[in-house]
């Protein structure tokens, strides 16, 4: 997959959620993750986030929204249940991203808000937990910018030839 993202949660509070949601990001492939005003005790992952994330890619730390610093034209997308949101099936991730959550009780500050380029939703009946949402997120770039086959017409998957030659076109790509 082309391009890069990172993840991020702004006012988590809990240790659980957070190392989660940074497992999450190692496994789909992130380029880094970060809090803004993070909690101190959501800092103490050592025994939340059991693929050492911190070994394999960067954790940034930022006090407030002010002192954010995401790289040179990296897009910023809030996920977040707002009526300037978009149903994320319906969103076109773009290549360069950091995503930013909001904290397990609460949304994104009007400031964090402000800062997104877009706002998404997914389209669920209420809030859900946040390490979800990072990983229905994630998984939803993925299904998007991935490269995948288009889903067949009828239930179950693509007949083997299908995957076979999608398998190939992929390993040309990398």
């Amino acid at each position: 997959m082309r391009g890069y993202f990172g993840i991020g949660v702004q006012g988590i509070s809990k240790a659980g959620n957070l190392g989660a949601v940074m497992r999450t990001a190692h496994a789909f492939g992130a380029s880094f993750v970060y809090t803004v005003d993070a909690h101190h005790k959501a800092l103490n992952i050592d025994t939340t986030d059991t693929s050492r994330t911190l070994k394999h890619l960067p954790h940034y730390q930022w006090d407030s929204v002010e002192d954010m610093r995401l790289p040179q034209d990296c897009t910023l997308v809030g996920v977040e249940l707002c009526d300037r949101s978009v149903e994320m099936p319906s969103f076109r991730h773009p290549l360069a991203v950091a995503y930013v959550l909001g904290p397990e009780q609460g949304s994104l500050s009007p400031e964090m808000q402000d800062l997104c380029t877009y706002i998404v939703k997914i389209p669920t009946k209420f809030c859900i937990n946040v390490s979800l949402a990072a990983a229905l997120t994630l998984y939803d770039r993925t299904l998007c910018l991935g490269g995948y086959p288009e889903r067949p017409l009828q239930p179950g998957g693509p007949d083997l030839a299908a995957v076979e030659e999608w398998r190939k076109l992929r390993a040309r790509a990398g």
